[in-house]
C-alpha cells in the first residue's frame, strides 16, 4: 500500500504527463487518429474550497497560545477551554 507522500508523488507526476507532450514518435499516430493535443479547461483538474472553521475551531485559534490554557509541560488544557467557550457564548 503507498504511502500518502508516494500517492502524492503519484497524482503529481500522472498530471504532468497528462499535459506534457507526448514523444516524438506518437506525434505522427496520435495526430491522424485525435488531433493535434491542446489541454482545455475541462482537463485541468480543480481543488475543492477549504471548509470554513467552526466556531470552536476558531477560538481554540485564538487562545491555543495564552498562558490560562497551557499547562506546565505546554499541552493545552481543553477543558478549560471548553469552559470558557461555552460561558463565552452566553
Amino acid at each position: 500500500m503507498p504511502t500518502r507522500k508516494e500517492q502524492g508523488y503519484y497524482a503529481m507526476g500522472y498530471k504532468d504527463s497528462m499535459f506534457s507532450k507526448p514523444p516524438k514518435y506518437w506525434v505522427s499516430i496520435l495526430e491522424e487518429v485525435e488531433g493535434p493535443f491542446t489541454p482545455t479547461f475541462e482537463d485541468i483538474p480543480r481543488r475543492k474550497p477549504k471548509r470554513k472553521l467552526s466556531a470552536w475551531n476558531k477560538f481554540v485559534k485564538a487562545n491555543s497560545k495564552k498562558k490560562i490554557f497551557r499547562y506546565r509541560n505546554g499541552k493545552l488544557n481543553l477543558k478549560k477551554m471548553g469552559v470558557a467557550f461555552r460561558k463565552k457564548r452566553r
